[in-house]
């Protein structure tokens, strides 16, 4: 097994700074004019930076981002993934024929926003992180989405983006999700699967696990001390035993979500690069990583790097 080398901010291609706004923008940009030359993409330059504003804590009404894990690197490597995606079915559409112009606008404008349900609002009270928020962050986006999309001036992409939204919610099946069509359905296939691929294919993805993600489960009453492990409700005891569920977790959401739930469009990425499969060459690496640490019992594992 060779690992590839590259820093913890790089995209699988070790091509686009994935904290840097301004480089995915610009990433983005190219493959969505090279798919639809003839049209206006003027929208994905405020998308962006009202992204980036709400994210810092200057968007008006809310606080800025503190969940640990789902950060700005995460949504822009999300955001990245879904327009490689849509990339890739467009070069050869399925039946339900190509996505077009709107439908990859609502793509982008989704995925850039589809974990902001984490963000708390101004003088929000009852909680001190926006990970409380874990398990309504989905329908808390589409609110968001609801009322900001009309003010960027987008009123027409309001239905889209708040429907596939829900694709990204991990334990809701997408057969039972009401969508518009069968391309509006595809795309939401494809947003899911762009938040998974990209999250598990992160070159830091098991320290992350660790040290953010448990963090983000625990202050969402997800997770607990052994003492408290009697609740049905609580998934992991310690940031070791999330790790343990991790190989069974990733394995499952390879043959499940992508494969089955989500219908295999993860395949649109190798089109993408023109046939080699960067985001899941990288995600079987850490899976096989992972495994390797766990059965050596490595002090690795508590360590600030798993590279």
């Amino acid at each position: 097994m060779i690992r590839m080398q590259r820093a913890s901010y790089m995209d699988v291609s070790n091509t686009v700074n994935v904290t840097d706004a301004a480089a995915v923008k610009a990433a983005i940009l190219d493959i969505l004019q090279s798919l639809y030359s003839n049209c206006d993409f003027a929208h994905i330059d405020q998308l962006v930076t009202d992204f980036s504003r709400l994210y810092r804590g200057d968007f008006p009404g809310y606080e800025a981002c503190d969940a640990p894990y789902h950060d700005v690197q995460h949504v822009l490597d999300v955001t990245l993934a879904m327009a490689r995606l849509i990339a890739g079915y467009e070069a050869e559409p399925g039946e339900a024929g190509p996505l077009g112009h709107d439908l990859a606008l609502a793509g982008i404008a989704t995925a850039l926003f589809h974990d902001c349900g984490y963000i708390r609002r101004t003088g929000d009270n009852r909680n001190k992180n926006g990970a409380a928020y874990t398990r309504v962050h989905v329908k808390r986006g589409a609110k968001f989405l609801r009322e900001y999309l009309p003010q960027a001036g987008l009123s027409k992409l309001v239905g889209t983006c708040t429907r596939i939204i829900h694709f990204t919610a991990y334990r809701t099946h997408p057969r039972n999700l009401a969508v518009n069509s069968e391309r509006e359905r595809c795309l939401g296939s494809l947003l899911g699967t762009a938040d998974l691929i990209a999250q598990m294919s992160d070159v830091e993805y098991l320290r992350k696990c660790r040290e953010h993600l448990y963090r983000e489960f625990e202050i969402g009453g997800l997770a607990g001390t052994q003492s408290a492990i009697a609740r049905e409700d609580l998934l992991f005891r310690s940031p070791d035993h999330l790790l343990e569920t991790t190989p069974a977790f990733m394995r499952n959401t390879i043959d499940e979500r992508l494969e089955h739930e989500l219908g295999g469009v993860h395949r649109y990425a190798a089109r993408f690069f023109g046939g080699t499969h960067l985001y899941m060459d990288a995600i079987i690496d850490n899976w096989h990583l992972l495994q390797d640490l766990l059965m050596e019992d490595a002090p690795a594992l508590k360590t600030a790097s798993m590279r």
